[in-house]
């Protein structure tokens, strides 16, 4: 059975995804229960954070010798984070980064569906990847207060990025998966992550120059 906290923390949140991956690679290779402390020798943490995790998105209590049920703590874990119902997603901006996103078959596990995506180049408005048709810029406030969509998706060029924001905002959005690298302005009660590449790449960077340098 799910529990449903009050709060979890972002941090939390982060490491749910990666807890949910080792589990079920882990019942793939035949197991059916795992131990906290199995689990966090696997994903590299401390038992107690993991079973604070854990004791915040499930009831799946473990048991001693035996640990967690497998497909209860999966079930709980997917239970929260959402993945097991899909939920609708409008991304704006068909370039590469754009392209590569609706080309992604992995969406899908984590119950997320693109069913539009959206440019303001006329040669692309009509096209069609992996399935998801290419509208006009125009048509995004109609189609999402028609289809009540409440994410959005951005991977269009930093100098454009707030005009788009706005209009996903005016379009009833409440969410938003910011892939341009600005910070974007939203009123209160608007959800922002900013996926920053560059911010990942300079601690790929900062890592490989401390290591290379010893």
């Amino acid at each position: 059975m799910q529990k449903q906290p009050k709060s979890t923390s972002v941090q939390t949140l982060k490491r749910l995804p990666t807890y949910l991956s080792c589990l079920k690679e882990y019942r793939a290779s035949g197991q059916q229960n795992i131990s906290a402390g199995a689990l966090a020798g696997i994903v590299g943490l401390n038992e107690v954070q993991v079973r604070k995790d854990i004791a915040s998105v499930s009831t799946s209590g473990g048991k001693p010798r035996t640990g967690f049920v497998l497909d209860e703590l999966i079930s709980d874990i997917e239970g929260f984070l959402g993945y097991n119902s899909v939920t609708e997603a409008v991304l704006v901006g068909v370039g590469h980064l754009g392209r590569a996103l609706l080309s992604y078959q992995g969406f899908q596990n984590y119950g997320l569906k693109i069913v539009a995506a959206f440019d303001s180049d006329p040669q692309v408005c009509g096209l069609s990847v992996n399935d998801v048709k290419v509208l006009p810029v125009a048509k995004l406030q109609g189609l999402c207060r028609r289809m009540n969509t409440r994410i959005g998706i951005i991977a269009v060029p930093g100098g454009s990025a707030q005009e788009v924001c706005d209009l996903m905002v005016g379009s009833g959005i409440l969410a938003i998966w910011n892939f341009a690298p600005v910070s974007l302005s939203v009123p209160e009660g608007i959800f922002v992550h900013r996926e920053d590449m560059a911010a990942s790449l300079a601690l790929i960077s900062k890592h490989l120059s401390q290591n290379l340098h010893q």
